[in-house]
């Protein structure tokens, strides 16, 4: 009978393509990685990788192998972890991944809260653009906007984006305000790069009444961090679309003042991701679950 370790090295090498990556997640080092697989595939009496020195990839063997263990390997992991949840307070690394100035202005400031009632749970947190694969990286939950779920990760809404289109006052003193969605290509305008595409986002426009226009851009000046473009357009650099949660502190500050005020976009949901397991790592539930009622109980949503 093999054991639990051998086979869970051998599922998470196979779901991260690394001996490296799986022994991040399981807390071990590649070579004990290593060993372990290779002591299934001496038991089994087949080869379940293809090595080479820059790629891991599973052999026929290796992919029915994976199949078949894959559900039955996730239920004895999550009965183990009910079996011990009973009775383990929260601890651990937590490890999270979200957008640098959300992560910044709405979730840090939870941080003092949520470790005073937690105090043995340890934070690893990547504030960052990019959007991550937490089952293959190793992440215990992520929080961003329009993500696309990948297989076995499940998302929980905070609140909705809004997007309108700010300037500075400066920089509209001796300009005339746009009348409609056209007009703002008389201005000079700042871009946002996808970090997942590449490419200069635009977004569908609509007013109260149901008109759409798709937002134009100028392709002089470009950033790929929403607080770039907000501090930018704060220094008169031109105009901006960005989300009412990054440039609230901005208007109310008076640095930025909004333009076509009956014009916005839906720039979709806020959410926070995290594996779709049926039994949740303490440290991780209870960490989605204080995230999500700080949203409701303050009104974070709100401010989106």
């Amino acid at each position: 009978m093999e054991t639990l370790s051998n086979l869970e090295c051998f599922a998470r090498a196979a779901a991260t393509g690394s001996f490296s990556s799986a022994a991040k997640q399981l807390g071990l080092t590649p070579s004990a990685v290593s060993r372990n697989v290779a002591m299934l595939e001496r038991n089994l009496a087949v080869r379940l990788f293809h090595r080479t020195t820059r790629k891991l990839t599973l052999t026929e063997a290796g992919e029915r192998l994976a199949d078949s263990i894959r559900s039955n390997l996730e239920g004895l992991q999550d009965a183990i972890a009910e079996a011990s949840d009973q009775q383990q307070e929260p601890s651990g690394v937590l490890k999270v991944s979200m957008a640098s100035v959300f992560g910044m202005d709405y979730v840090l400031p939870l941080l003092p809260g949520f470790l005073t009632a937690y105090p043995k749970i340890r934070i690893d947190w990547q504030l960052d653009n990019r959007h991550v694969d937490l089952v293959a990286e190793g992440y215990d939950a992520a929080i961003g906007r329009g993500s696309e779920l990948t297989p076995g990760t499940i998302s929980r809404t905070l609140a909705r984006v809004r997007i309108v289109a700010v300037a500075s006052p400066a920089y509209m003193k001796a300009r005339r305000p746009p009348a409609s969605p056209q007009d703002l290509a008389g201005l000079d305008l700042i871009d946002m790069r996808s970090t997942r595409t590449g490419r200069l986002v635009q977004w569908m426009l609509r007013d109260e009444h149901g008109n759409e226009a798709v937002s134009p851009v100028g392709e002089r000046i470009i950033f790929d961090d929403p607080g770039g473009l907000c501090k930018a357009a704060a220094l008169g650099l031109g105009a901006a679309f960005v989300a009412t949660s990054h440039a609230l502190p901005y208007l109310q500050r008076g640095e930025l003042i909004q333009l076509l005020p009956d014009w916005s976009a839906d720039g979709g949901p806020i959410s926070i991701y995290y594996a779709n397991r049926r039994y949740l790592p303490p440290k991780t539930r209870v960490f989605v679950d204080y995230v999500a009622d700080a949203f409701r109980d303050q009104d974070l949503a709100g401010r989106f």
